[in-house]
């Protein structure tokens, strides 16, 4: 089965999973740990180079406080309990901003290696494709590479997103990165995460005709 090098995950419905188990919103981020280790330990053991979690970004944090603790914590946790993995880990985001934990700092900047690393991870925090996009606007035209202009240029091209939770949008995730992936939805919402879902996203993938263009 042809695997993709790189996946890109958008882990939606937290918030719609609490809801829907008469629990306030914010609760629902917490359960969104887990699904985050089991993906990473498939992503490993299937040999895929790299994978990106979409945490979260600058419009979230206009959510109400209680909210935005309970996802900046998730994201938190999330990034402390890779880095006990063997992995390459990196964070993305917009470090100059109160919105960006001081915590996750030390994974900003350049990617750093985590027992005999391997694979690939890559966490968007604080995220926003326009802040991500800036540089464009002061580079040459006639480059043709313009990922070595992004704020996010240490994050491949994406060759397939798996986006849980029933929508179809990418929400401005790494817009020149995913701008030929290919996007598999799942209708579950992220905390009700199984290996079946990823299972079936790759076999998805493996059928598609992938031309870039040509």
């Amino acid at each position: 089965m042809r695997l993709p090098r790189h996946i890109g995950i958008i882990p939606d419905g937290n918030r719609r999973w609490a809801v829907s188990r008469g629990m306030p919103k914010a609760t629902g981020y917490g359960k969104g740990i887990d699904p985050g280790y089991d993906l990473f330990k498939l992503v490993q053991k299937a040999g895929i180079e790299e994978v990106t979690y979409y945490g979260y970004t600058m419009e979230n944090v206009k959510r109400p406080l209680i909210e935005r603790k309970a996802f900046v914590d998730a994201c938190i946790q999330a990034v402390r309990i890779l880095s006990k993995e063997d992995a390459d880990l990196l964070v993305v985001g917009k470090t100059d901003s109160q919105a960006f934990p001081k915590e996750l700092l030390p994974y900003a900047g350049a990617r750093k290696t985590f027992g005999s690393g391997g694979t690939k991870v890559n966490f968007l925090i604080n995220y926003g494709w326009e802040w991500d996009l800036n540089n464009l606007k002061t580079s040459d035209p006639s480059q043709t590479d313009i990922i070595h202009n992004l704020k996010s240029s240490a994050v491949s091209k994406i060759d397939l997103i798996i986006r849980w939770g029933g929508w179809s949008r990418l929400s401005g995730f790494l817009p020149v990165q995913s701008i030929y992936a290919d996007i598999y939805v799942v209708n579950e919402l992220w905390p009700d995460f199984s290996p079946a879902q990823v299972a079936e996203a790759l076999k998805w993938y493996s059928k598609q005709d992938v031309t870039l263009g040509g």
